[in-house]
């Protein structure tokens, strides 16, 4: 079977023509950063939040920290959610036993 050229336009194939660029719709990306003791539990238990709502953090970012890694420090950025869920995740963030704190901001690119 003797191989088309891909040079030649095929006349049963449409051309697709290139769109002028749409304006995107600006995205949210909520940042969560954690401070909470270096205990074993404490990276599933904050996942946790996220995946029982189906959700994946766009960044996931963690380091023991501390002069004798007592501390471990903890950044998730999220992006795509709604303000009211990052609000409410925030606030079981800071229900985990272990947790010292947890600090929010948004950033939106776009």
């Amino acid at each position: 079977m003797p191989t088309p050229d891909l040079r030649v336009p095929d006349a049963s194939r449409p051309t697709v023509q290139p769109r002028a660029l749409s304006p995107r719709a600006a995205i949210e990306t909520h940042c969560f950063a954690i401070r909470a003791a270096a205990q074993p539990g404490i990276l599933p238990r904050l996942m946790e939040l996220f995946a029982k709502r189906n959700l994946v953090p766009t960044k996931w970012h963690s380091a023991v920290i501390g002069p004798n890694g007592e501390d471990l420090q903890v950044d998730i950025q999220m992006e795509g959610i709604e303000a009211e869920l990052a609000g409410y995740i925030a606030r079981c963030l800071r229900q985990i036993y272990g947790v010292d704190s947890v600090l929010t901001s948004t950033k939106t690119a776009g």
